[in-house]
């Protein structure tokens, strides 16, 4: 076969793959792809950007990520007359897995590598467990460009790499670690500072000037609730957060082992390139020196870990697919410039490189035999923190659309799906503006003397005068059954059985800003709980469980 088909069954292959694997997972989305999806679908159909329908808001992590999925979801509609962003994630997730793959076809090309070790970055990736669980988030955008900026690099493409740059900062703004350090590591690229930078201002600039001054933040306001949430979790926090994935009885080491070896391996043959690349004893070839772009990339994946252990986030699993693809993409790229170093070399067994790339490629096969385990197709994800799965929660969804019409309807911490069935006006800090304002008059209240500059021009147009919403109705969420009218039964692994139950609301209260823990003056304290053990859990909840 020649070059040119293998290429091109790489492409098609791995888009026949991704098709397959969303047909996988499609049933189990978590519960913050849902809030991605009806940011998209309202963009679609409404030109409208927020996560319910007549409330504009500013918690899309990735508006490039929606901005795709809303394109793919008119294009849905006008084919079905369905607005259906669900079906528009697997259409985007097959576009972008094969852009990937294209883009792997470049860097192979340009590092000469063996066609073996696209295929194995390519299915490293894929075959992730993280990877999966968060289909519908901006899991496969973020390879793809990585991917696609070390193909500009090693292409001495600057303006091209600008570009990748620029789409990169939009698809999530702490990729932006990656880009330096590709760059860096990029000789050519250090005398296309101005082209590279340039360009990507021009594609990422006008979408931050537009934020900055219509949401009245340049970041999304999930910057803010993130961060209040730190605690939340307990001891558990970015850093250490795949010791919690692993361990309890909601654990699952052997995903959390599939998930993080390539990467581990990843991290040593990166340091081990590192310490081969300065020696003067053994000395670098040419080949060697040639992966410098690759470096950057895998150390953006070192980078990336410890800038998000340092600002400390909750362990939401989808943060931990950056760094895990980015050195899984190295190790595939050092195995297969080291095959190629070998089979150059006459008289040269090429052994130890093959068993290197097969131990690799038992990794993607692993991976995978662990997800096709999880069901076939999946209920729930294999990692999740959400307190009831896709199919519960569009259960409700559907249910309470008809329970509350045009009322405002208060959330318990998880929004997305909710919102994406109902089609009604739930809110939380996610939906609601006025609910993040809060949020933002507290941070900007304790912020530090160093930061708080930094927040006050930032939020420099902010309308801090909007207020949360009167609530008609709330939700609320208890472990273990429950009974009566207006009660859904729901379960998830991590969780276990609970139910959810809507609560109508006489003195239709102000809604509750529960990370700021308190609430407001006009609405008691003491007929609002959170729900058991929600310091431990993914949020807390912010409306009544106990009222009746």
């Amino acid at each position: 076969m020649t070059t040119r088909r293998r290429e091109l069954a790489l492409v098609a292959g791995t888009g026949l793959t991704t098709a397959l694997i969303f047909l996988l997972v499609r049933h189990s989305l978590v519960d913050d792809a849902y809030i991605t999806l009806g940011y998209a679908r309202n963009l679609a159909q409404h030109l409208h950007w927020g996560l319910i329908p007549h409330q504009v808001a500013n918690t899309a992590t990735s508006p490039l990520n929606v901005v795709l999925l809303a394109v793919a979801t008119a294009a849905i509609r006008i084919v079905t007359g369905s607005a259906d962003a669900v079906w528009a994630a697997g259409v985007v997730s097959v576009g972008l897995a094969m852009l990937m793959a294209w883009c792997w076809t470049r860097v192979a090309r340009g590092l000469r590598l063996p066609f073996a070790a696209a295929v194995l970055g390519v299915a490293l990736v894929l075959a992730n467990p993280f990877l999966l669980s968060a289909f519908g988030l901006e899991v496969l955008l973020a390879p793809a460009l990585l991917v696609a900026m070390l193909a500009a690099a090693l292409e001495r493409r600057a303006g091209w790499f600008g570009v990748a740059a620029g789409l990169t900062l939009l698809a999530r703004l702490d990729l932006a670690v990656f880009v330096p350090l590709i760059a860096v590591a990029t000789p050519a690229r250090r005398a296309g500072w101005r082209k590279l930078l340039a360009t990507a201002a021009a594609v990422a600039g006008p979408w931050f000037v537009f934020s900055w001054i219509y949401f009245g933040s340049a970041v999304p306001d999930t910057l803010v609730i993130r961060t209040l949430q730190r605690d939340i979790w307990g001891k558990w926090d970015f850093f250490n957060g795949p010791v919690m994935y692993a361990t309890g009885a909601a654990g699952r080491p052997n995903a959390v082992a599939l998930a993080f070896a390539p990467a581990v391996l990843g991290l040593a043959t990166l340091v081990g390139w590192s310490v081969l690349r300065r020696s003067s004893r053994w000395g670098a070839s040419d080949a060697v020196r040639r992966l410098g772009p690759a470096a950057g990339l895998g150390a953006g994946g070192v980078a990336y870990y410890l800038a998000l252990s340092a600002i400390r986030p909750g362990p939401y699993h989808w943060y931990y697919v950056p760094p895990a693809a980015a050195l899984s993409i190295f190790l595939a790229i050092a195995l297969g410039t080291w095959l190629t170093e070998e089979r150059a070399r006459p008289g040269r067994d090429a052994l130890a490189p093959v068993l290197a790339l097969g131990v690799a490629a038992l990794l993607a096969v692993g991976s995978a035999a662990r997800d096709v385990k999880q069901g076939v197709p999946w209920r729930s994800p294999v990692f999740s923190t959400n307190f009831a799965t896709a199919s519960d929660y569009a259960r409700v969804g559907r249910a309470l659309r008809t329970r509350v019409g045009g009322a405002t309807v208060g959330s318990y911490g998880e929004i997305g799906t909710l919102a994406y069935y109902c089609r009604c006006e739930i809110v939380d800090v996610y939906s609601h503006r006025g609910e993040a304002v809060q949020l933002i008059k507290h941070e900007l209240d304790t912020a530090s003397p160093v930061v708080k500059p930094v927040l006050e021009l930032n939020y420099e147009w902010l309308d801090r005068d909007e207020k949360p919403p009167r609530l008609g109705y709330a939700l609320g969420y208890r472990h273990g059954p429950g009974s009566g009218a207006d009660v859904w039964q729901v379960h998830s692994r991590w969780t276990g059985a609970g139910h959810v139950r809507l609560i109508r609301l006489r003195s239709s209260p102000v809604a509750p800003i529960p990370e700021l823990g308190a609430t407001t003056s006009d609405r008691p304290r003491s007929s609002w709980r959170c729900p058991p053990d929600s310091s431990a859990r993914r949020r807390p909840s912010p409306c009544a469980t106990a009222a009746r």
